[in-house]
C-alpha cells in the first residue's frame, strides 16, 4: 500500500473534539487505500505547561529529565488519537519514539535524527494495522534516553518519516490553510500560494514565516519529500493548501514569491576595530562560542587602519553578544565601543525568479524610498534581499513591497 504521512500540530489536536476531527481526516485517507503514519504534537499549550513545571521544580535542571518530562505531551496525544481511530474501526496503534525506534544524537532538547528503521512499523502494516500514530518531537539516544528535537520538532519528525518510508506525500495540518505571500495579519492583500519551491519556503521559514520549521524544509528539500500545508479546520479538496515542491514542478511563478519579516532583530556595531587579517574570524568566533546567532554582516571602508563592523542578531541574544565582546575587547579585538540598536526589524523579499530577472533590488529600494523608509543594512543572496529598517516602519514596508511586486496577483 502507498504510505501517506499526516502531521497534526498542537492547535489541530487541542481538544478531544479536534482529535476526532483529525481522526476523520485520517479515516478518509485510509479509505482511499493508504497506509497512514500520523505524527502528532502535544495538545496546544501542554508543552509550555510542562516546560514551566520543569523550571519551577529545578531551575538548573538535568537536560535528560527535561526531555523525559516535555516529551510526555506527545505521548498523551498519540494514545488518544489511536483510541479515537479504534473507535472508528480503523486498525491503529500508538508509537513512542523509542518504540520505532527513532534514533537521534544525544544533544538533549536539540537532538538531530540519525536513523528511522522502518522494520517495526512496516511489519505491523503487513499484519493489518492501517495507521501508526507516532509521537512527534521525540526519539531515543544511543544511551537509551528519551531525547527531544527542539521546539517545532514534530514537523521535522513528519518529514523524516516521509523520507524513510518513501511516502507519497507529507501533509502538515495546522491552523492556517497554506503558505501566503506574506502575513495576512499585516497585509489584507496576502494571497495563498498553490505551490512554492523548497528553496523559497526555506528562505521564508528562516526569515520569520512560522508556517513550517526550518529543519523540516531542509530535510524535505534534501530527500525530495513533497510537502503539503493544509488547515485542519476547513473542508479539503485534492488541491487544497500549498504544495512545497521542487522548482521544476512549478510551471510559472512570480519573480518574488513572498515578503517575510522579523521584528525581533537587533543591529550591533563595533566601532573602530583594528583592520587586520583575521579580525572578522576572531569577532565571529567569539560570538559563535557565546551562542549568538549572527545574520547580516557589513564592514565599513577602512580609514587609518580602523573600521566599523556591523552585524544583526535576535534581540534576546544582545546581552550575550555584549558580554562576549566585552570579554574579548582589549585582548584580541580592540574596539572603541559597541552600539546596540534594538529597535529595528528585518524585511525580506524572496523568489526563485530573482535568479533570472534583473531590477528586483532597485524596485525594492525605490519602494522603500517612496515611503520615506531608511535602510540601515542590506544583504542579498541568489533568491533573497533583506534589509534592516526602523521597527516602526515594518508593517508599512511589508504592505508597500507586497503592493509593489503585485503579489496579490497570480503569475
Amino acid at each position: 500500500m502507498p504510505v501517506l504521512v499526516m502531521k497534526f500540530g498542537g492547535t489541530s489536536v487541542a481538544t478531544l473534539d479536534r482529535i476526532r476531527r483529525a481522526a476523520k481526516r485520517v479515516g478518509v485517507e485510509v479509505a482511499k487505500g493508504h497506509d497512514v503514519i500520523v505524527i502528532v504534537s502535544a495538545m496546544s499549550g501542554k508543552t509550555n505547561e510542562l516546560v514551566g513545571w520543569v523550571g519551577e521544580t529545578s531551575p538548573l535542571y538535568d537536560a535528560r529529565e527535561y526531555d523525559a518530562v516535555v516529551s510526555s505531551g506527545e505521548n498523551v496525544t498519540a494514545g488518544l488519537m489511536a483510541l479515537t481511530l479504534q473507535e472508528m474501526d480503523v486498525p491503529a496503534r500508538s508509537w513512542q519514539g523509542w518504540q520505532v525506534p527513532l534514533r537521534t544524537t544525544s544533544a538533549h532538547s536539540a537532538a538531530r535524527i540519525e536513523e528511522i528503521p522502518t522494520d517495526n512499523i512496516s511489519a505491523k502494516f503487513a499484519e493489518g494495522m492501517k495507521v501508526a500514530v507516532v509521537a512527534g518531537f521525540q526519539g531515543v539516544s544511543a544511551e537509551g534516553r528519551i531525547t527531544t528535537l527542539g521546539r517545532g520538532g514534530s514537523d521535522t519528525t513528519a518529514v523524516a518519516f516521509a523520507a524513510a518510508f518513501e511516502a507519497e506525500r507529507c501533509d502538515i495540518y495546522t491552523d492556517v490553510d497554506g503558505v501566503y505571500t506574506t502575513d495576512p495579519r499585516v497585509s489584507p492583500k496576502a494571497r495563498k500560494l498553490d505551490r512554492i519551491a523548497f528553496e523559497e519556503m526555506l528562505e521564508l521559514a528562516s526569515l520569520g514565516a512560522k508556517v513550517l520549521q526550518t529543519r523540516s524544509v531542509e530535510l524535505a528539500m534534501r530527500y525530495s519529500v513533497r510537502l503539503r500545508v493544509l488547515s485542519s479546520f476547513e473542508e479539503q479538496s485534492d488541491d487544497a493548501g500549498t504544495l512545497v515542491c521542487a522548482e521544476e514542478d512549478i510551471v510559472e511563478s512570480n519573480v518574488v514569491a513572498g515578503v517575510a519579516y522579523s521584528r525581533d532583530e537587533a543591529k550591533m556595531t563595533l566601532v573602530s576595530v583594528a583592520d587586520r587579517p583575521g579580525i572578522a574570524a576572531t569577532i565571529f568566533s567569539a560570538l559563535s562560542d557565546a551562542g549568538v546567532n549572527v545574520d547580516m554582516i557589513v564592514q565599513n571602508i577602512s580609514e587609518e587602519g580602523r573600521t566599523d563592523m556591523t552585524f544583526s542578531c535576535p534581540t534576546d541574544q544582545v546581552a550575550r553578544a555584549e558580554a562576549a565582546m566585552a570579554e574579548a575587547n582589549g585582548n584580541i579585538i580592540n574596539f572603541a565601543e559597541l552600539i546596540a540598536d534594538t529597535d529595528v526589524a528585518k524585511v525580506s523579499v524572496v523568489g526563485i525568479g530573482m535568479r533570472s530577472h534583473t531590477g528586483v533590488a532597485a524596485k525594492m529600494f525605490q519602494c522603500l524610498s517612496n515611503e520615506g523608509i531608511n535602510i540601515k543594512v542590506i544583504t542579498t543572496s541568489e533568491i533573497k534581499i533583506s534589509v534592516l529598517i526602523d521597527r516602526k516602519y515594518m508593517e508599512l514596508a511589508v504592505q508597500a513591497l507586497h503592493d509593489a511586486f503585485e503579489l496579490d496577483k497570480a503569475a
